[in-house]
């Protein structure tokens, strides 16, 4: 005797899936222009202190990682490199 299926899922169709899953890569910041670029001197506010130390400014949403600094202090730092959704700048005396 063949098995049933329960009553909420035996007359629905289904749609089969063309290449692939549904699942699409959606980034939250699409393709945005980065706020600042390499070489860069920009003075900015340490607002917190990520995983392996670095203190983390934030400029319209983008992370800036500043390796020696505390929360709460001003500095003036150089930025070394850009990513996608962060930077690493170092501290300019």
């Amino acid at each position: 005797m063949p098995r049933r299926l329960p009553e909420k899922t035996r007359n629905v169709q289904r749609r089969l899936r063309r290449y692939g899953s549904k699942r699409r890569f959606r980034p939250s910041r699409p393709f945005l222009q980065t706020p600042v670029k390499e070489n860069e001197e920009l003075e900015v506010v340490i607002d917190d202190v990520g995983s392996r130390g670095d203190g983390i400014a934030k400029m319209q949403g983008f992370m800036i990682f500043v390796p020696h600094s505390k929360i709460g202090e001003r500095v003036k730092v150089r930025i070394l490199s850009v990513g996608g959704k962060f930077a690493v700048a170092e501290k300019i005396a």
